[in-house]
C-alpha cells in the first residue's frame, strides 16, 4: 500500500468523530451528565486531530524533491504532537467542568437512553481504533498509531463514564458523576503525554527501537564468518522511514568489484530485516588503522 492511500484511514477517523461527537452530544443533551459531556468533549478533539491526521498524510505521502531529498515522511511526527497537545486541553476542560459540578451537583435526566447511546458511540470509536492500529502498525504511520490510540483512549473514557453514570442511578450520589469525569480527565492526560513524548522522540532523530537494531546486527554478524567487520553503526526514523549507516571493513586486497557486491548484499539483507529502511553503507581496508577511526557523537564536555 503506497504512503497515499493511508489517507482514507484519516477519512474513516473524521467520519467516525463526527458520527460520535453527535451520539454523545445527543447523550449529554438527554441526561445532563458532566460525565457524558467529557465524552462529547473528547469526540470534538478527535475529529480536530482526524483533520490534522488528513494533512500530514498527505504532506508525507509527497515523493523526495531537491529541497527535501529524504522525503517528507517526518510531517506524521506534527499530527501526533498536535493530537496529543489536544488530548491535554481536552482532559483540561473536562477536569474544569467536573469540578464545576462536583461542587454544585445537578442530578441526571433520561439515564438509559443516554447510556445506550454513549454504548453505540463507544462501539464504533473501538471498531474504527482497532482498525486504524493495525494499518498504522503495518506501514509504520505514528499518524495513524496517535490517532488508534486517541480513539481507544476515548473508548476507555465511555468505558469510565457509563459506569459512573450507571453507578449514579443505581445509587442516587450525584458527586459521583463529576468524580468519574476528573478521573477519566486524568487518564486521558496520560495518554496525552505518551503520544507527545514519542513524536518529540521522532522529531529529535532517536534510534531506531531495539528489536530494529538487533536485527540489523543479525543480519551483520552473519558476515563476520566471511572476515568482514563493521562498525560506526548509526540509526535514526523519521516517520515511516528508518535510516541506518554503517561501516563495513573488508580485505584491502579486494577488488572495488567484490567490495561493491558485498555491500549490495549487506543493505539488501538489511532492508528484508528492517522494511522501510535506507540503508548507506561505506567500505573500508580492514588492514588500514585508519579505517577503524569512528566519528564520536557529540557530547558535551566534562566539567
Amino acid at each position: 500500500m503506497s504512503r497515499s492511500t493511508l489517507t482514507r484511514y484519516a477519512w474513516l477517523s473524521i467520519a467516525t468523530a463526527v458520527a460520535t461527537m453527535a451520539l454523545k452530544a445527543g447523550a449529554y443533551w438527554l441526561t445532563g451528565s458532566v460525565g457524558l459531556l467529557s465524552d462529547a468533549v473528547e469526540s470534538v478533539v478527535n475529529l480536530v486531530g482526524g483533520i490534522m491526521a488528513l494533512a500530514m498524510l498527505t504532506v508525507a505521502a509527497i515523493p523526495a524533491d531537491e529541497n527535501h531529498p529524504h522525503g517528507h515522511s517526518k510531517a506524521e511526527y506534527f499530527s501526533s504532537v498536535v493530537e496529543g497537545t489536544l488530548i491535554l486541553f481536552a482532559a483540561l476542560s473536562i477536569g474544569f467542568a467536573s469540578i464545576e459540578r462536583l461542587i454544585t451537583p445537578k442530578p441526571l435526566e433520561q439515564i438509559g437512553l443516554g447510556l445506550g447511546i454513549s454504548v453505540l458511540a463507544s462501539a464504533i470509536n473501538l471498531a474504527v481504533s482497532i482498525l486504524l492500529m493495525r494499518v498504522g502498525k503495518r506501514h509504520n504511520s505514528i499518524t495513524l498509531e496517535a490517532n488508534a490510540q486517541h480513539l481507544l483512549t476515548d473508548v476507555w473514557t465511555s468505558v469510565g463514564v457509563i459506569g459512573g453514570v450507571g453507578a449514579v442511578a443505581f445509587t442516587g450520589w450525584q458527586r459521583l458523576d463529576p468524580i468519574v469525569a476528573i478521573l477519566v480527565a486524568a487518564n486521558i492526560v496520560w495518554a496525552g503525554l505518551s503520544i507527545v513524548r514519542r513524536s518529540i522522540s521522532g522529531l529529535m532523530d532517536a534510534a531506531l527501537d531495539p528489536a530494529d537494531l538487533a536485527a540489523v546486527k543479525t543480519v551483520l554478524e552473519a558476515h563476520e564468518a566471511e572476515g568482514i567487520q563493521f562498525h560506526a553503526l548509526r540509526s535514526r526514523q523519521a516517520g515511516a522511514r528508518k535510516f541506518i549507516t554503517v561501516h563495513v571493513l573488508a580485505p584491502g586486497d579486494w577488488t572495488i568489484q567484490r567490495g561493491h557486491q558485498l555491500l549490495d548484499r549487506i543493505e539488501s539483507e538489511i532492508r528484508s530485516a528492517v522494511p522501510d529502511a535506507v540503508v548507506t553503507t561505506h567500505l573500508e581496508p580492514l588492514e588500514d588503522a585508519a579505517s577503524w577511526e569512528d566519528e564520536p557523537l557529540e557530547r558535551p564536555p566534562c566539567a
